[in-house]
């Protein structure tokens, strides 16, 4: 027993020094180290598969680096500064949060575009088909879940074919996200000339090393000139179709212009991280003819990423709020700095909304995030669940001008360890499409009250706080 104990006290200091030079978060650091205390051995098994830190290590000499759209297509350094798009931009404020996205995420401004808000899967998919169908060239489609259910099987016939007709079809799938799928659907794309492909195939030795890092993102483009991003998969329950998770709330965009062209290099260079394979060619990046004006960033962050680039806009987007602060999100987990930029912002009189899901899908993440309330209704943050069903929209709104739509919860896995992608928007009328739809959720929503907090039973509080110090492994 003496034995055991000193080996014990043993891996803890090894591992623990290692989490300590790190130089990891207070709060994170102490969070494994008492993991590793209180559970030695599954400790150990945990922090290998989910703490170690992978940054700069897996993705050394496998990603193109430093600009990713510079390999194919228009280096993002033709495009315009913000200087030259300031008659377009409505504040200095916003031509520093240009700048941050061009310095912190390589994301190019581009000012011809036109946006159309998807709201919900029927909207998605409609319009998702209809562009699908109009391909003549290439069709690009990247997730974190592709079931092979009733609407799975619908995209996968109408993928095979558009390959009948002459279009290049690439495909990337989650190797964790989409691990429901059956062999025989992916041989079955494979079979019909569809390029599929696995990120992060769960097979040893991925299994350890590369498990707790997810492609989160869903893009899709077409032809070069049609995008589409933001929080909806390919699945059944996107439509609502599930009767346990009932009414599934989303929003997606549909996207034509100058943007697209980002979206298509985050998705090439994807594609080469996965196959080694490079995409070139004018055809990949057509003449864009579009008449809007609309300024529109595309923002991609993951463990690859040199800066933490959503999590900065997310930070700097809340602390240039002159009015409101809207945030959608069905997970909230964040760090103190978002903490304290949410909390200054309400004491400073501006008006901040948060909306978060009232039916969990998952009970431990549920209530992580329900600790995290209290220390912000006191500054007068409102706060809301989502009762009518399941809400998965990730929308952040500042003021009346700027908004981000996304597949990036507020939380640190998405900040930190998943593979993100967002539209930045810098458009007062899309974003008050985007107000109408937060007003119109805020009816199915029920207010979370402080006295309602604070009247929490120990039992209760204790469950969350735990919660919270495992909130590294959600």
């Amino acid at each position: 027993m003496y034995f055991l104990f000193l080996i014990n006290l043993l891996q803890v200091f090894l591992i623990g020094r290692t989490i300590i030079l790190e130089n990891r978060s207070p709060g994170n650091t102490m969070t494994w180290i008492f993991i590793l205390a209180l559970f030695p051995g599954l400790g150990f098994i945990l922090y290998i598969v989910f703490g170690k830190k992978t940054r700069g290590e897996i993705f050394c000499n496998k990603h193109i680096p430093d600009t990713p759209l510079k390999p194919w297509g228009r280096d993002y350094q033709s495009y315009p500064n913000s200087e030259e798009l300031k008659p377009s931009l409505n504040t200095g404020a916003e031509l520093r949060l240009v700048n941050l996205h061009i310095n912190s995420g390589f994301a190019p401004i581009t000012q011809l575009n036109q946006v159309k808000i998807l709201l919900n899967g029927e909207e998605k998919f409609q319009e998702l088909f209809n562009a699908i169908e109009k391909a003549v060239h290439h069709i690009h489609l990247s997730y974190y879940i592709f079931n092979d259910d009733e609407i799975g099987e619908d995209v996968l016939k109408i993928l095979a074919r558009k390959v009948t007709e002459g279009v290049e079809v690439r495909v990337i799938l989650d190797g964790l996200g989409s691990i429901s799928i059956s062999g025989s659907f992916m041989k079955s794309m494979r079979k019909a000339g569809i390029q599929a492909n696995w990120f992060f195939p769960l097979r040893f030795p991925y299994l350890t090393a590369k498990l707790n890092l997810r492609y989160h993102r869903k893009i899709v483009v077409v032809d070069g000139s049609i995008g589409f991003l933001g929080g909806l998969n390919i699945g059944d329950e996107y439509l609502s179709r599930d009767s346990q998770l009932g009414f599934w709330r989303d929003t997606h965009l549909k996207i034509e212009g100058e943007a697209v062209q980002a979206l298509q290099g985050i998705f090439l260079n994807d594609w080469y991280f996965v196959t080694r394979q490079e995409i070139n060619g004018e055809q990949y990046y057509p003449e864009l003819r579009v008449s809007q004006n609309i300024p529109i960033q595309i923002l991609a962050s993951g463990p690859d990423s040199k800066w933490k680039s959503i999590l900065h806009s997310f930070f700097s987007s809340i602390t240039l709020a002159q009015h409101r602060v809207y945030i959608e999100t069905p997970y909230f987990i964040p760090d103190q700095s978002l903490i304290m930029a949410l909390k200054t912002a309400a004491l400073s009189g501006i008006d901040v909304h948060l909306i978060v899901q009232g039916n969990p899908e998952s009970k431990l993440t549920f209530l992580a995030m329900n600790s995290y309330f209290e220390e912000l209704l006191q500054c007068g943050i409102k706060i809301f669940q989502y009762m009518k069903g399941t809400l998965h929209a990730k929308i952040l709104i500042v003021d009346n001008h700027l908004a981000l739509v996304g597949s990036a919860n507020m939380d640190m896995r998405s900040f930190l360890l998943d593979f993100e992608v967002c539209a930045y928007i810098y458009d007062q009328s899309t974003t008050e499409q985007l107000i109408d739809h937060f007003e119109m959720d805020l009816e199915e929503c029920q207010e979370i009250k402080l006295k309602e907090i604070q009247s929490r039973s120990f039992t209760e509080r204790l469950k969350e706080s735990c919660a919270r110090v495992f909130s590294p492994l959600l």
